[in-house]
């Protein structure tokens, strides 16, 4: 039988998952060289590279090509897509610029502490949560789940950043109240509740992460009073 050849480092940066994470790494750094300028073809952009991300777990399942680097890759792309849109909403919206801080901040501590915390513990995902929160478990072993809160809290702030434009209240469907309801004030209507459940579950797996680092503290630290 011919040997089997081993994997090398450039064969992990070369698995089709972690391609397509550098294709979403694109799409977003475009997306943001034109924020400013042409909000509809940022949003398009935006959301292919938000879109990616479901078809790179997909894929990394598929062909068996799971790999640390790209659930870091993932995660990191999530992040700082999701941090510099809101650092746009911060110049957008200055009156609620600590508001947009408070929420980079609670997503950027959550999923470290969670990251930091699934890892120390011999897990072998960030996914693989236990049974300590059922809200949580169910979050991350449900892809639909997963997938349609994430896309929803995304689509809250894309319908934030496009009602900072003119023409996101062109062609109203309706008015409430003398203010005209159109497509992107009703996106932002139908995904704040998903949103602020997003905030929810990230304050519940950051308290669940501190909780489960401080056993281990407990653990190690009676372990040498023995």
């Amino acid at each position: 039988m011919p040997a089997v050849r081993k994997l090398t480092t450039l064969d992990i940066f070369l698995f089709i998952p972690n391609l397509i994470g550098y294709t979403r790494v694109v799409l977003a750094l475009a997306s943001l060289l034109i924020m400013r300028f042409h909000p509809k073809y940022c949003t398009i952009l935006y959301c292919l590279s938000c879109i990616l991300d479901a078809l790179d777990g997909y894929t990394a399942r598929k062909y068996n090509q799971t790999s640390s680097f790209g659930a870091i890759l993932d995660m990191v792309t999530d992040r700082c897509t999701t941090s510099s849109l809101i650092c746009y909403l911060c110049v957008a919206y200055p009156n609620y610029a600590v508001a947009f801080q408070l929420l980079v901040s609670l997503d950027l501590a959550s999923h470290y502490m969670h990251m930091y915390a699934t890892l120390t513990s011999g897990s072998s995902s960030h996914k693989k949560v236990g049974e300590k929160s059922q809200l949580l478990k169910l979050y991350y072993t449900n892809t639909t789940v997963l997938f349609g809160i994430c896309a929803a809290n995304e689509l809250f702030f894309v319908a934030l950043y496009l009602w900072s434009f003119d023409f996101a209240y062109e062609n109203p469907w309706f008015t409430v109240n003398g203010h005209p309801v159109t497509w992107v004030v009703f996106m932002g209507a139908v995904t704040a509740p998903w949103c602020a459940l997003k905030q929810v579950i990230n304050v519940i797996q950051m308290y669940q992460a501190a909780v489960s680092l401080a056993e281990r503290d407990v653990e190690e630290k009676n372990a040498k009073l023995k």
